[in-house]
């Protein structure tokens, strides 16, 4: 296996496929960010994040999964990566013990 052009290692899929997960991932992570903006900053404050929208974050992750490859899920780990890029990094002037 070599290393792609991505920074990923290349398996059976295409850079046109991860590029596709990619994006499906952050718009599934802009979604969970565009309607749970209370609960977001709430669960960031309390230490709580992951706890407050699980139900969010499992329920974006099989519609993720439901339209990638079992490959690109398994392999790539591109929804957790799109939460955290889209929905918690912009969220970092937040106070918080998460920083």
């Amino acid at each position: 296996m070599t290393e792609g052009p991505l920074g990923t290692t290349n398996f059976s899929v295409t850079d046109e496929e991860k590029i596709k997960a990619m994006r499906l991932a952050r718009a599934i992570a802009s979604d969970i960010s565009a309607y749970n903006q209370k609960k977001i900053i709430a669960g960031i404050e309390q230490d709580n994040l992951f706890d407050a929208l699980k139900e969010e974050f499992d329920e974006g992750r099989q519609l993720f999964k439901s339209r990638v490859s079992a490959e690109i899920f398994e392999k790539l780990n591109l929804f957790d990566r799109a939460i955290v890029d889209v929905l918690i990094k912009p969220k970092g002037s937040i106070k918080s013990k998460m920083w």
